[in-house]
């Protein structure tokens, strides 16, 4: 096996040698003009850029020695190297890993450009000043190991640019912050926010948009518009993570914010419990055998991602709006996961037992606690409200199984695409003449996404979607999954949720992104005794929705909900001290509901969402 060690000795000095030419003593650049002081902030861009190119060496250095150091291994124990041994020993000895080297040594004798910062979009590594030890392979990988995923098998997508409100809300993590503790590397993660919201509407959500609330012209807070603004979705995020051996790792991860309220803390969604719990969960990373195990709350895996099946690399809209995108299919629960990958990181087969959260409909039912009369005589029973130290105002379905969700991600050398599928399990038990009864409902579906880069890096197309019957809560909007029949079953309902989206990296310092998004539900019904119940029932009275202070009803089960959004990011500082953002955002919502006594009424919203935002460590 041949290493181009050599080559890179040979380099460092060099290297060195031109980052002290380049570095003005701090007499000579006082007192002096503006092309001074901008010939100044170009040789410093370039010592920047020679010190990336530089680290991404020193990574495929240790990763040599890596392999190096486990193929004598092996021959010392007489066991033949393995077929991906043998591959990456060929790609340490490439030429293109001996030009990288050569290369560094080309850089370092180039003279300063006039230009802005290089900036390094598929996988950034952190920029330490002259003088600092440079950082060891195993703190890098530690650091961000998805981007040593993706670089072997790069798709063209590759992880998210880090400073990107995507990259935030999947929690990624930053370049600074990051320190050890013995032989655990502990990352710190996210930022300072202040937003705000002005919208036509008065939805008394903030920046999170709870459609199924969006007022209908019998309400006075349809009549009126409304700002809020609030800092309570800052965002913070710890990773602890050890080297087991040379390809083997064990990491913890916790993010939270102040994103609810005690009263609405729930398991349905984003079991945000106060303070906000996010995501807390372990994981076990084999890279060498392709195993990966995660057991904790973390984003669901029917969450679109962006590179393979990698924690952190979901694909999440760009939006400001604390709910994303209506249609955005997602969850943050807790879950058991294992992921194989083959193909030298090309494909992932995923599979995952989730926390299971029923959300019913009871229209036209009394509902008591979870305790629902039939049209019969008897009474069906769907959950509980929580006790102990659970929410008691918040009913929690009664559920005989977790939802079961198998995966598989495919990254060609362009794009990412997967496909997934969900079963369920709604349950519930009546009791009826006299005798009871537990009832089991099947439900899933099935569905997919892909990140396509139509220009590597600069502009990518987002597409997802998920359909079947049961999976509502799945969705953005929170659609109900079920409502009962006239025995008091679980009726899953149909549902289908899509988003389509674009989004440009113009330069380093700005995104721009728009996006459609809709989330549709079916209905089940019947009448029993001149009563309508159940989801969207023809019988059903919509009467009173269209007149303002109505007394009559607006029973209005919604059909659909769709967005359009575009917006825009701004990176207006950045530097070794962090990063500093603001963003805009315009959106309008539109609401369908099911036809009924009184017509189909419909009601829509438009809102403006401003975001400002510090991030200390990216």
């Amino acid at each position: 096996m041949q290493l181009p060690s050599s080559s890179l000795k040979r380099s460092l000095p060099l290297f060195l040698l031109c980052c002290s030419m380049l570095v003005p003593p701090a007499a000579h650049a006082q007192g002096h003009g503006p092309e001074e002081a901008e010939a100044i902030e170009a040789m410093e861009n370039q010592i920047s850029r020679i010190q990336e190119q530089q680290l991404e060496l020193q990574k495929d250095l240790m990763a040599m020695r890596r392999e190096l150091a486990q193929h004598r291994a092996r021959m010392h124990l007489g066991h033949p190297a393995t077929t991906n041994e043998a591959a990456a020993r060929e790609h340490a000895s490439s030429p293109h890993a001996i030009e990288g080297a050569r290369q560094l040594a080309r850089n370092s004798a180039t003279p300063a450009p006039t230009t802005t910062a290089h900036h390094l979009y598929p996988g950034e590594v952190p920029t330490p000043t002259i003088g600092e030890d440079t950082p060891t392979y195993a703190a890098i990988v530690a650091h961000r190991d998805e981007d040593m995923v993706n670089r072997l098998a790069d798709n063209n997508v590759g992880p998210h640019p880090r400073e990107t409100a995507g990259a935030q809300a999947t929690g990624a993590l930053g370049d600074h912050g990051v320190f050890h503790v013995g032989p655990v590397t502990v990352v710190l993660g996210g930022y300072f926010d202040t937003s705000a919201v002005l919208e036509n509407r008065h939805v008394a959500s903030g920046t999170f948009n709870y459609w199924s609330a969006m007022p209908f012209p019998r309400d006075a807070n349809y009549h009126q518009n409304n700002f809020e603004g609030s800092p309570r979705y800052s965002r913070f995020s710890l990773m602890a993570r050890a080297n087991i051996d040379s390809h083997t790792t064990v990491s913890g991860f916790v993010e939270t914010d102040f994103g609810a309220g005690a009263e609405t803390t729930n398991p349905y969604e984003s079991n945000a419990y106060v303070p906000r719990l996010r995501q807390a969960y372990l994981s076990y990373d084999d890279t060498l055998e392709g195993n990966h195990l995660l057991i904790g709350q973390a984003w669901s895996l029917l969450t679109p991602g962006r590179a393979g099946i990698v924690a952190r690399q979901e694909s999440l809209p760009e939006t400001i709006e604390s709910s994303m995108l209506a249609g955005q299919t997602w969850t943050r629960q807790w879950q058991a996961r294992y992921v194989h990958e083959l193909l030298q990181h090309r494909l992932w087969l995923g599979l995952s037992i989730e926390n299971p959260a029923t959300i019913y409909d009871t229209t036209g039912f009394d509902n008591n606690n979870g305790s629902v009369p039939l049209p019969n005589g008897g009474t069906a029973t769907i959950g509980a409200n929580g006790t102990g130290l659970t929410e008691f105002t918040t009913n929690y379905s009664d559920e005989i199984a977790p939802d079961v969700i198998g995966k598989i991600a495919w990254d060609p050398a362009w794009g990412h695409y997967e496909a997934e599928g969900i079963v369920r399990f709604p349950h519930d038990r009546v009791f009826a003449n006299g005798t009871g009864h537990n009832n089991t409902a099947i439900a899933g579906g099935g569905g997919g996404s892909a990140v396509l880069p139509v220009i590597p890096h600069k502009l990518e197309i987002h597409l997802a979607g998920l359909a079947g019957v049961g999976i509502g809560r799945y969705g953005s909007v929170l659609l109900p999954d079920v409502t009962l029949n006239a025995q008091g079953k679980p009726k899953p309902l149909p549902d289908a949720q899509a988003t389509a989206g674009i989004v440009a990296h113009v330069n380093p310092r700005i995104d721009v992104y728009g996006y459609y998004g809709m989330q549709r539900s079916g209905r089940s019904y019947f009448s029993s005794g001149g009563s309508a119940y159940g989801y969207g029932n023809p019988m059903s009275s919509n009467a009173g929705c269209e007149v303002e202070m109505s007394p009559l009803a607006c029973t209005a089960s919604i059909r659909s909900v769709q967005e359009f959004t575009v917006g825009a990011w701004w990176r207006f500082l950045k530097g070794r001290y962090g990063t500093v953002e603001v963003g805009t955002q315009l959106a309008y919502s539109r609401l369908e509901t099911w036809k009924a006594i009184g017509g189909a009424p419909s009601t829509s919203m438009s809102q403006i969402f401003f975001d400002f935002r510090y991030l200390p460590f990216q």
